[in-house]
Protein backbone atom coordinates (compact mmCIF):
# COMPACT_ATOMS: atom_id res chain seq x y z
CA UNK A 1 0.00 0.00 0.00
CA UNK A 2 1.38 3.55 -1.17
CA UNK A 3 0.56 6.67 0.41
CA UNK A 4 -1.69 7.65 -2.15
CA UNK A 5 -3.43 4.28 -1.54
CA UNK A 6 -3.99 4.99 2.11
CA UNK A 7 -5.65 8.74 0.92
CA UNK A 8 -7.74 7.05 -0.99
CA UNK A 9 -8.43 5.11 1.77
CA UNK A 10 -9.43 8.09 3.86
CA UNK A 11 -11.39 9.62 1.31
CA UNK A 12 -13.18 6.80 0.91
CA UNK A 13 -14.00 6.44 4.64
CA UNK A 14 -14.46 10.17 6.08
CA UNK A 15 -15.60 12.14 2.56
CA UNK A 16 -13.28 14.85 2.39
CA UNK A 17 -11.33 15.95 -0.89
CA UNK A 18 -8.31 14.19 -1.85
CA UNK A 19 -6.47 17.12 -0.57
CA UNK A 20 -7.66 17.80 2.80
CA UNK A 21 -6.94 13.78 3.26
CA UNK A 22 -3.46 14.01 1.73
CA UNK A 23 -2.50 17.06 4.38
CA UNK A 24 -3.71 15.02 6.58
CA UNK A 25 -1.61 12.31 6.22
CA UNK A 26 1.30 13.98 5.63
CA UNK A 27 0.53 16.24 8.75
CA UNK A 28 0.25 13.13 10.88
CA UNK A 29 3.67 11.27 9.10
CA UNK A 30 6.03 14.31 9.83
CA UNK A 31 4.54 15.04 13.31
CA UNK A 32 5.99 11.12 13.90
CA UNK A 33 9.27 12.04 12.09
CA UNK A 34 8.78 15.13 14.16
CA UNK A 35 8.79 13.23 17.34
CA UNK A 36 11.34 11.00 16.90
CA UNK A 37 13.95 13.27 15.54
CA UNK A 38 13.72 14.55 19.00
CA UNK A 39 14.31 11.14 20.70
CA UNK A 40 10.17 11.46 21.75
CA UNK A 41 8.57 7.82 21.18
CA UNK A 42 5.04 7.84 19.54
CA UNK A 43 2.52 5.90 21.50
CA UNK A 44 -0.91 5.09 19.19
CA UNK A 45 -3.30 2.82 22.04
CA UNK A 46 -4.36 -0.30 19.52
CA UNK A 47 -1.90 -0.18 16.38
CA UNK A 48 1.98 0.16 17.90
CA UNK A 49 4.87 2.58 19.37
CA UNK A 50 7.01 4.26 16.63
CA UNK A 51 10.20 4.49 19.20
CA UNK A 52 13.76 5.28 18.63
CA UNK A 53 16.61 2.67 19.54
CA UNK A 54 19.89 3.37 20.21
CA UNK A 55 22.77 1.27 18.43
CA UNK A 56 25.62 0.73 20.20
CA UNK A 57 29.10 1.61 19.03
CA UNK A 58 30.67 -1.11 16.95
CA UNK A 59 33.99 -2.43 15.07
CA UNK A 60 33.00 -3.29 11.46
CA UNK A 61 35.31 -4.39 8.57
CA UNK A 62 35.96 -2.93 5.23
CA UNK A 63 36.62 -6.00 3.67
CA UNK A 64 37.61 -4.56 0.11
CA UNK A 65 40.28 -2.64 2.10
CA UNK A 66 41.23 -4.81 4.57
CA UNK A 67 40.39 -2.38 7.31
CA UNK A 68 38.89 -1.93 9.95
CA UNK A 69 36.22 0.96 10.82
CA UNK A 70 33.95 2.59 13.80
CA UNK A 71 30.90 2.64 13.36
CA UNK A 72 29.69 5.16 16.16
CA UNK A 73 26.61 5.07 18.13
CA UNK A 74 23.42 6.45 16.39
CA UNK A 75 19.68 5.93 16.43
CA UNK A 76 17.40 4.28 14.47
CA UNK A 77 13.36 4.53 14.61
CA UNK A 78 11.59 0.73 15.16
CA UNK A 79 7.82 -0.23 15.19
CA UNK A 80 6.61 -2.15 17.80
CA UNK A 81 2.52 -3.09 16.98
CA UNK A 82 0.09 -3.55 19.26
CA UNK A 83 -0.46 -6.37 21.18
CA UNK A 84 -3.77 -6.73 19.73
CA UNK A 85 -2.53 -5.94 16.07
CA UNK A 86 -0.03 -8.13 16.35
CA UNK A 87 -2.68 -10.74 17.20
CA UNK A 88 -4.13 -9.86 14.25
CA UNK A 89 -1.60 -10.34 11.81
CA UNK A 90 -1.12 -13.67 13.24
CA UNK A 91 -4.59 -15.52 12.27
Amino acid sequence: MTKADIVNEVTKSTGVDKVVALNIVEAFMEAIKDSLAKEENVYLRGFGSFVVKKRAQKTARNISKNTTIIIPEHNVPAFKPAKSFAELLKK
